[in-house]
């Protein structure tokens, strides 16, 4: 990947403090010399500074304060010593900063005032231009100053996780209405996808630009369709929400939970690092992608509770498979569940750091 051109001369990749850390050098496909670590969700929940911090403050409202999502986005490097934070926030935060009604009801996640449902709700939604991230650049600046060499990444949901949320109203399982707009208004469905694609599309640029030296792009919810609709349905908008990314030069990682059957399509709509939930082992999953992607992942979230012996062989499990890609960033395969010991997690990136590159 050729040096960044169109960032600001401060940017950490620009200036070099993170040109050649462990997270960079592994997402551009080179093997470090050891295997850099994060977590998903790693800031937040499972930690007790972060509880104290927010008494009182609700999550969207936290994660708009510059001030406290910085904070939390610091904790867990300062406690853990992971090789990246990633800014603290959330997937809808960029509905909310477009004008959607949306909050975050406790116990249940978040929840619209008024679902998308046909071709005149996504012609009423608010033009994604007017977008104010200001508040996430401000955060952003914040955070890169204090970390260093130690890399931030930019966060935002897939644009086919931003729709689910939107037709459906708040969390669900089987993300039925969505995929029943999908087919039942095919137009409704490719406005609605454009808009989410060019929400998202923004909002990680606006993270670049103010100073994260990554970007992973999150879709919650692409396990629930098949191989066939998100290619033809999905994948396109994706790939536009990457397009005006892709021109920064930063490395940008794929995700999506369930995702094992439609990897290869993931990495295509223009990501260089595809991530792995726990479903499938990670030389399976680098053998789907050709052999020559760099992976993330892929530990089981479930064996954090599990005694050490256990989550020790898992972990060196994880490490020996990822090596059949070029290079591998361990990760979870999805978030820290909140009940999560933390220093189970410091634990493990002990334990990582101490394998070396060769593990």
């Amino acid at each position: 990947m050729s040096t960044p051109s169109a960032l600001p001369s401060t940017h950490p990749l620009v200036d070099g403090r993170t040109t050649d850390s462990a997270l960079v050098t592994a997402y551009r496909g080179t093997r470090p010399s050891r295997t850099p670590v994060w977590f998903m969700r790693q800031a937040g929940r499972s930690l007790p500074e972060y509880r104290e911090l927010r008494v009182g403050t609700r999550m969207l409202d936290a994660c708009l304060d510059p001030a406290m999502a910085s904070e939390i986005t610091l904790q867990p490097v300062r406690r853990h010593g992971v090789d990246a934070g990633i800014f603290f926030s959330d997937i809808v935060i960029p509905l909310k900063l477009a004008g959607v009604d949306v909050e975050i009801v406790p116990g249940r996640g978040p929840v619209l005032a008024h679902p998308v449902r046909t071709a005149a709700d996504v012609a009423a939604l608010p033009d994604p231009a007017g977008a104010d991230f200001s508040a996430i650049e401000a955060g952003v600046a914040r955070t890169v100053a204090a970390l260093g060499g130690t890399p931030l990444i930019g966060f935002a949901g897939a644009p086919f996780t931003l729709a689910a949320y939107l037709v459906e109203g708040g969390p669900s399982k089987d993300h039925i209405r969505a995929r029943t707009l999908m087919h039942a208004d095919p137009g409704a469905w490719e406005g609605l996808l454009g808009w989410a694609a060019d929400v998202t599309g923004r909002f990680l640029r606006a993270q670049l630009h103010a100073g994260a030296s990554a970007a992973q792009l999150f879709d919650s919810w692409v396990g629930s369709l098949s191989a066939v609709d998100y290619v033809s349905r999905v994948a396109p908008f994706s790939a536009r929400a990457l397009a005006g990314v892709r021109e920064l030069g930063v490395p940008i990682v794929h995700f999506g939970v369930g995702s094992g059957e439609v990897l290869k399509p993931m990495h295509e709509v223009g990501a260089d690092v595809v991530g792995v939930d726990w479903r499938i082992p990670l030389d399976v999953a680098a053998e789907r992608l050709g052999g020559g992607v760099p992976v993330q992942g892929n530990v089981d979230p479930a064996l954090l509770a599990a005694p050490w012996p256990v989550l020790e062989a898992h972990v060196l499990d994880v490490l020996r498979r990822g090596r059949a890609a070029p290079s591998h960033v361990l990760n979870l395969g999805h978030g820290v569940p909140p009940e999560t010991d933390p220093t189970v997690l410091t634990r493990i990136v002990q334990l990582v750091h101490d394998q070396g590159g060769d593990a």
